[in-house]
């Protein structure tokens, strides 16, 4: 009798598609795990970032750049982990 617990289209793979959606789904936890990494370092970052906005002349305001790519980061890692991992019940840890 087939797991019923088991989304439809995934009760009657055989090993090297189960094989293939393990890895699919390791790489998803991956980017999630990128992403907190990458939310952690721009929330340190930010009181760089702070400083570097109020007394950086002009448009010179590194920090504030790399800041802003670390969070577009945690984001996109975000979304590309979600995706990749969707169908998964279980938790891994590594």
């Amino acid at each position: 009798m087939a797991n019923m617990l088991l989304p439809r289209e995934e009760r009657n793979l055989t090993p090297d598609e189960v094989e293939r959606l393990d890895k699919r789904r390791r790489l998803g936890q991956t980017c999630l795990t990128i992403s907190w990494l990458c939310l952690i370092v721009a929330l340190l970052v930010t009181l760089w970032a702070g400083q570097d906005w109020t007394l950086s002349p002009g448009w010179a305001k590194p920090m504030v750049y790399w800041d802003a790519l670390t969070f577009l980061g945690a984001i996109v890692f975000w979304l590309v982990g979600t995706r990749l991992r969707r169908g998964c019940t279980e938790f891994f840890s590594y």
